[in-house]
């Protein structure tokens, strides 16, 4: 009954143990920081769980998946990333004396921007996609977890905009867990089933550790930007991927199912910190802003895709034997 509940809202698994973990942790922030296993399980333990579901994340990249797929995932992953370093280039830029732009951090911006809730693409692709719209999210999952935000903000950085750099072991700690994923899952595939299935066990438990290091004070400015931040990932990340993809002749639905924000990009803003230090007094407001944007883009994102489908040119889902019949059709 918990889980099924759990998973009728949006990002629930990610979102719920987090405002619990916030929840406690501004009611009574020591009852679990009792040292010994229990704080190492829900208070600590964010920089392992972090590294497991790099790991797990790593594996479902699929190298035998290759062809037209890797095109569109990686088109995909390039628009993602370059519409939130657009933004949060400009939010650096704008963001005055506070060092916010609209209210909204600009850490905040590229991990909730540059993250795409994979369930969600895996839904559109599946009604309105083919084969290689499924397969191209063995590429989209490199935009789970900080790796895309730390190259960003080292690029700020020598701007002049981000105090502080990220050293080159900081991105091998990253890197380290998902190539090692990426290994184990091409060398076998039923450690990649189960690689792919524990990352499920991990989100909970990684989002409930993150809310044990937020303040419920933050949430009331943090929710309220968070829900405008989720509203221009949705209109720019995937307005930008919708016309792309039509441009090039792609399923542009299938595009625009890029205007989400994943619930596991919660987690960015905290490792993030924990790999620089810089990032550390903003890091809690920023995680509650990303929660928001998760939040708002998983309700917004059907409701959007439904009314493009109604009042533009309706996109069949081509099946294999309509595709092999046009080429017979082609070939006689």
């Amino acid at each position: 009954m918990i889980k099924d509940t759990l998973e009728r809202i949006p990002g629930g698994m990610m979102v719920v143990p987090l405002l619990l973990g916030a929840i406690i942790n501004t009611i009574a922030p020591n009852i679990l920081r009792i040292e010994g296993f229990t704080q190492a399980l829900f208070v600590d333990s964010v920089e392992v769980f972090a590294a497991l579901y790099l790991l797990c994340a790593g594996a479902q990249l699929n190298l035998r998946s290759l062809g037209v797929s890797v095109a569109k995932g990686a088109t995909l992953l390039g628009v993602k990333w370059g519409v939130a370093a657009i933004f949060t280039f400009f939010a650096f830029w704008l963001g005055g004396e506070s060092g916010f732009w609209l209210g909204l951090a600009p850490l905040a911006v590229m991990a909730a921007m540059s993250n795409s809730n994979g369930i969600m693409y895996m839904a559109v692709a599946s009604q309105y996609g083919n084969k290689e719209d499924k397969a191209a999210y063995s590429i989209l999952v490199l935009n789970d977890g900080p790796l895309l935000t730390m190259v960003a903000l080292s690029i700020f950085g020598v701007m002049g905009f981000v105090e502080g750099m990220f050293s080159a072991s900081a991105f091998i700690t990253v890197l380290l867990p998902l190539t090692i994923g990426i290994v184990i899952g091409n060398l076998d595939t039923k450690m990649r089933d189960m690689l792919v299935s524990g990352s499920d066990i991990i989100i909970p438990f990684l989002a409930f550790a993150l809310g044990m290091g937020i303040n419920l004070s933050d949430v009331i400015s943090g929710g309220i930007s968070g829900i405008l931040l989720g509203l221009l990932t949705l209109v720019f990340t995937g307005g930008t991927a919708y016309f792309v993809f039509k441009g090039l002749g792609w399923n542009p639905i299938v595009g625009a199912a890029e205007g989400t924000t994943a619930g596991n990009a919660v987690m960015v803003p905290g490792v993030i910190a924990a790999a620089n230090a810089s990032f550390a007094s903003i890091a809690p407001l920023a995680t509650v802003q990303v929660a928001a944007s998760a939040v708002t883009t998983a309700i917004l994102l059907p409701i959007a895709l439904t009314l493009i489908v109604k009042f533009t040119k309706p996109i069949v889902k081509e099946t294999e034997e309509e595709i092999e019949h046009y080429a017979d059709q082609k070939l006689s």
